[in-house]
């Protein structure tokens, strides 16, 4: 089969790829550049805890695939198979093969609900949900609205995970929802984490571990959960990889274990630990294929996996990208930029921004570690009008316009 050439492809459309593509096609506007993306929908999937909490409409999240195409761009509504960087192709499910001569992959994260038994049978229905798939996020407000008192979990799995405050943020909207119906007192919230801390950075883990406690939740740490018993309504969790727990459950809100899609895993394109796209942690190039970028969830990059992330990578891989098509070394550098708005309530966000070091990196000039009310009116009405209107059409980040004005670096 003769193979369909591209100068560019960039694998995935979604946020990563979108934004991406929209800033080649914007500096470069004759690029032959097509997309690979299986899905006809696009989706803001930052927004699912809140459609979980009640505070968002979940069709406020969805839009066409083809409505967030970049003008020039070319779509191939498939999925990848298989790569062959060694001779510039791929191979798509259906058979086709692409070939290029720059590729972009970010394909997004893959969810492996079934490595939980009794997971994926039960999510939907008997109190069993999870926010991290459109299917499931109106069931959680459901549950939290009709819930009468219990026991309410929330875990957080042991893999990398896209939003990595997720998992708790539903749980501060849930415990609030509670109170607000009269039920808390009767109700006790449990939080089964598989790490060791209740988050990873500094300064924003001791103001959400102050969160936990004035609400009144049992933290588990190193609690990761294993398998669902729905016909008891059990959870079972391994402590510190050892012994085994189990745990009643009236609801229970999954963040299920993550990783690199298995197309990528299976590839030359795969680092050895994790399997996840071999890339230069500040040029974002491979490491062994010099026209292969990546970025985004299915990246080795060391940061969060949040859309805000990919805000701060995508112009890092255009610049370079271009560099290459004029004989020019990658000099553009991404320092570990991600921002996780962690809900803390029903109008209440810690805006937790930070790089590489963990050190904070916030856009506003005040503590970034408070819950701020003005955070949440951010997380809820802007950042989702800054992903359909500024990020998926290539602008650039708004926050390095406006810190200048600010006397900020």
């Amino acid at each position: 089969m003769t193979a369909l050439n591209h100068q560019i492809i960039v694998v995935g459309g979604g946020a990563a790829g979108i934004t991406v593509a929209a800033q080649l096609l914007k500096q470069q506007p004759k690029l032959d550049l097509a997309i690979v993306e299986p899905c006809d929908k696009h989706y803001y999937q930052p927004a699912w805890t809140l459609v979980g909490g009640g505070a968002f409409a979940m069709e406020d999240t969805i839009k066409a695939e083809q409505d967030c195409i970049p003008s020039g761009a070319k779509w191939i509504k498939a999925s990848v198979a298989s790569f062959d960087p060694d001779n510039n192709s791929l191979t798509l499910q259906d058979g086709r093969c692409l070939s290029y001569e720059y590729l972009v992959v970010c394909p997004g994260i893959q969810i492996n609900w079934h490595l939980i038994p009794g997971l994926q049978e039960s999510l939907g229905k008997n109190g069993v949900t999870s926010n991290y798939d459109r299917r499931y996020a109106p069931y959680t407000w459901e549950l939290l609205q009709n819930f009468k008192g219990g026991n309410a979990l929330f875990t957080f799995p042991a893999t990398p995970i896209k939003c990595a405050g997720a998992p708790q943020k539903i749980m501060y909207l849930a415990d609030e929802t509670f109170r607000k119906n009269g039920v808390r007192d009767k109700t006790t919230i449990t939080y089964g984490v598989a790490v060791g801390k209740i988050f990873g950075i500094p300064g924003y883990c001791e103001s959400l571990e102050k969160v936990a406690a004035s609400k009144d939740i049992d933290v588990r740490y190193h609690h990761n959960l294993k398998a669902i018993n729905p016909d008891t309504k059990e959870a079972t969790f391994t402590v510190n990889g050892e012994t085994e727990v189990t745990l009643p459950y009236d609801i229970i809100h999954v963040a299920p274990p993550m990783a690199a899609p298995d197309f990528i895993k299976n590839s030359p394109l795969a680092a050895a630990t994790g399997g996840w796209v071999d890339v230069d942690k500040f040029t974002l190039q491979h490491n062994r294929y010099s026209n292969v970028f990546s970025l985004g969830d299915a990246s080795s990059l060391p940061t969060s996996r949040t859309a805000a992330a990919v805000r701060k990578q995508a112009p890092v891989v255009a610049t370079n990208l271009l560099g290459l098509l004029n004989s020019k070394q990658p000099t553009e550098q991404y320092g570990g930029y991600t921002c996780c708005p962690l809900v803390t309530g029903y109008g209440k966000t810690i805006m937790a921004e930070f790089d590489y070091d963990g050190q904070p990196k916030s856009s506003f000039p005040f503590d970034p570690t408070q819950e701020r009310w003005s955070m949440w009116l951010v997380k809820r009405h802007v950042l989702p009008w800054l992903y359909w209107n500024r990020m998926l059409k290539g602008e650039g980040f708004e926050p390095d316009k406006w810190k200048p004005l600010l006397g900020k670096s």
